[in-house]
């Protein structure tokens, strides 16, 4: 099932998620309902927070190669534990900010730990892409949104551009 995506600003992506301490049903299904949710926005990743649901929970799928299999990833308590000195600048864009993109600097390379949907702990090292898209879902379980990375005058300009929207599509 396709759940609504907040739009900035609304408080809730404000928020620091909170751990998440057993795999129920329903946690399952949220991870679904997100993967569904991405696919079709479409997006790379998805913070369950840009749902409303202020747990520690990101899906992502970074392969965009033509013909190329996907690779849904669902992670429960994701956490760097270890990041390169090397660092890469992406253009990043976000769901919960439409339309709107700039350059961030992140480690080229992070390792991350989580949980799988089963249970599972998992490890793994990240570069590229992948490496940029979940550093940025992991910020969004600390209440961070990539334009926290920008100057404040494009920042406020950001959010003034998200408000006229919510403001439109509220009228619509």
């Amino acid at each position: 099932m396709k759940r609504p995506i907040l739009i900035h600003p609304d408080p809730r992506l404000k928020k620091v998620a909170a751990p998440v301490d057993d795999l129920s049903d329903a946690r399952r299904k949220l991870a679904e309902d997100m993967l569904e949710t991405m696919y079709d926005a479409p997006g790379i990743g998805l913070a369950a927070p840009q749902v409303g649901v202020a747990e520690r929970l990101i899906v992502l799928d970074c392969v965009k190669e033509e013909g190329a299999a996907p690779r849904p990833l669902v992670m429960f308590n994701p956490e760097v534990v270890a990041a390169s000195e090397t660092l890469n600048t992406y253009e990043e864009g976000c769901l919960s900010i439409p339309e709107q993109y700039a350059e961030v600097t992140r480690p080229a390379e992070v390792q991350v730990r989580w949980m799988d949907a089963d249970g599972h702990p998992r490890e793994e090292s990240f570069d590229g892409l992948w490496a940029t898209c979940v550093q940025h879902e992991i910020d969004h379980l600390n209440g961070k949104l990539f334009i926290d990375y920008l100057g404040p005058m494009k920042r406020q300009m950001i959010t003034r551009k998200m408000v006229k929207l919510k403001r439109e599509k509220a009228k619509a």
